[in-house]
């Protein structure tokens, strides 16, 4: 049976092991040290989706708002964990989290995909999204 629950900040830490297969080239200290920065954002959020009381997916979400947008959901770091997946249980996730949109009154949901994750994207589109622009970046660290 699967059920839906709101990872707490006090417990985020269940989610390092998908954060670490989402990000293989980040040192585990910085994917620690982040993941304690996240705990003090009040628009950060996280649910976890158990199959008989086994974490086998994520999702971190940020409620915002924008000028361009209004107030909006963004999923972050959505992740089924390679066993489960191709077998709709991340269509449950992103209904369950396009829920959670409707219910805090969200005008829209935007998100980041890279553009070499073409399963990703592909997944993206057959959720009703749609490609608006480039996400872009500035490193300051090397």
């Amino acid at each position: 049976m699967i059920v839906f629950k709101e990872i707490t900040n006090e417990n985020l830490d269940v989610i390092l092991p998908f954060i670490k297969l989402l990000n293989p080239k980040t040192e585990e200290e910085i994917l620690i040290e982040r993941l304690k920065q996240l705990k003090s954002n009040i628009n950060y959020h996280c649910i976890g989706m158990y199959l008989n009381n086994t974490l086998i997916g994520i999702s971190g979400y940020w409620l915002l708002n924008k000028l361009y947008v209004g107030k909006h959901l963004e999923p972050d770091n959505v992740m089924i964990l390679p066993e489960f997946r191709n077998k709709k249980y991340g269509d449950l996730l992103i209904n369950h989290i396009h829920a959670i949109a409707e219910k805090e009154n969200c005008e829209a949901s935007e998100l980041n995909v890279y553009t070499n994750n073409s399963a990703g994207i592909k997944f993206w589109i057959n959720k009703g999204y749609r490609i608006l622009g480039f996400h872009m970046q500035k490193s300051f660290k090397p």
